[in-house]
């Protein structure tokens, strides 16, 4: 198994290079397991680290209750952020260095302590939260035409690309996070709205789930990380020329521009 999930992460790591998808990894390895799967996204991060990049958060995905019946699993799923990955508030992402980028609007959550599972609750992700800033996350698949099932995509970092970060920040008192609403907009054209409660019905519950799977691991979110508890509506593609807006209320707003 160490032989096919070193296999599949230099694929996963040139697929990236090249702007070339590979096959789904699930058509070609039926004896995967989730397990594995995740194994295949760590080697890929080390190997990424082993190249002088950090990491500077992680995202979970799956959150929603219809992408989750989508894929046939029961719970989320999560990937790391990398320091190449963040882009800042208005800037503009060229679409050439993906290969089918879609976006999503996240409440991001940046640590103000260390949170190590198995025990991490809602609670304690509150009690633990620096602050909360607007975000979007562009996501991506390495494999073909997004074909994916949970082994793919967790393989593939969770198919995540980049993370823009809004300017704003918020503490968190005295902010009903689950009511915070979403209006999301590409091209001055509304095109989704959501809520907090979107994304586990809190997304504090997000990132507690996180904390206690990444025990498994050996992993533990560290004070400072910006944590992504999952989007708020359905991903939305996005192409060279378009305008991508994400405001939610008092927590301000954020944007990006694709070339």
């Amino acid at each position: 198994m160490k032989q096919v999930i070193d296999v599949i992460a230099t694929e996963l790591l040139e697929a990236e290079r090249t702007r070339l998808p590979i096959a789904p990894i699930t058509e070609r390895y039926a004896e995967l397991d989730v397990t594995d799967a995740y194994e295949i996204q760590l080697e890929v991060t080390r190997r990424k680290l082993a190249e002088g990049r950090t990491v500077i958060g992680k995202k979970v995905g799956l959150t929603s209750v219809a992408m989750q019946k989508m894929l046939g699993v029961d719970e989320p799923d999560y990937g790391h952020l990398l320091d190449d990955m963040r882009v800042e508030d208005g800037d503009t992402v060229d679409t050439s260095e993906m290969l089918r980028p879609r976006v999503e609007a996240e409440i991001g959550f940046v640590l103000n302590q260390d949170l190590v599972g198995p025990n991490v609750t809602y609670l304690d992700v509150l009690m633990a939260t620096k602050y909360l800033v607007p975000t979007i996350e562009i996501i991506d698949s390495r494999i073909a035409d997004w074909k994916i099932k949970l082994i793919d995509t967790v393989a593939d970092n969770g198919s995540s690309a980049k993370v823009v970060v809004g300017k704003k920040i918020s503490a968190i008192d005295g902010i009903d996070i689950g009511s915070v609403g979403m209006s999301f907009y590409k091209n001055d054209e509304l095109i989704a709205t959501g809520a907090g409660a979107a994304a586990l019905g809190h997304p504090a519950h997000a990132v507690a789930w996180l904390a206690n799977k990444l025990h498994e691991f050996g992993i533990q979110l560290k004070a400072g990380e910006l944590i992504l508890p999952g989007a708020l509506s359905a991903a939305v593609n996005v192409e060279p020329g378009d305008n991508i807006v994400a405001q939610f209320g008092s927590l301000g707003s954020v944007s990006v521009k694709f070339k």
